[in-house]
């Protein structure tokens, strides 16, 4: 399976959510069950790299939303500079790659599409970081490689955060 050269909103026409699998079962079920529904209900978007021979086969995906976070959870250092509310953040709550398509490097051009998303989306609605909530240690060590530091625990996961000034340096022109 080889990826286009483009993620694409998901629509539910074309592409072939049936036929992702990506070895987690969990994100999985989200593609082929809730990405749409979500999208429709307006709470999240998910965006596919169709494989380059059929639009409709998805190589990799990753989806966005928001959410917030106490600041008491951040290091000392940064939560004295923040409100004492809920701070608002960016929350990659998917991301997976195709069993067909592991191994190509495609879960670091997903994480990338995303955060660049999120930078995108972050000019015109601020969130102070980006999180994303661990599925396991090994998908934590993948964050982790990319400047991801620990923020908490989160319905059992860790979850972990990247500043948005870190983001903002990535794609900044």
């Amino acid at each position: 399976m080889r990826p286009s050269s483009a993620f694409t909103e998901l629509d539910k026409s074309i592409h072939d959510r049936g036929g992702f699998a990506c070895g987690t079962k969990e994100l999985d079920a989200f593609l082929q069950q809730f990405a749409v529904r979500h999208r429709e209900a307006g709470i999240s978007k998910t965006m596919v790299l169709p494989a380059k021979d059929d639009d409709a086969d998805i190589c990799a995906y990753y989806t966005l939303s928001h959410t917030e976070i106490e600041r008491q959870t951040l290091p000392k250092t940064l939560a004295k500079k923040l409100p004492r509310y809920p701070v608002p953040v960016m929350l990659i709550a998917q991301l997976a790659v195709h069993q067909e398509a592991q191994g190509q490097g495609l879960g670091k051009v997903t994480l990338i599409a995303a955060l660049r998303h999120a930078y995108d989306v972050n000019l015109h609605l601020p969130s102070y970081a980006v999180v994303i909530d661990a599925l396991d240690d090994g998908v934590q060590g993948f964050y982790e490689q990319y400047d991801f530091q620990p923020l908490d625990t989160h319905n059992r996961r860790t979850r972990l955060f990247l500043p948005m000034k870190t983001v903002a340096r990535l794609f900044a022109d």
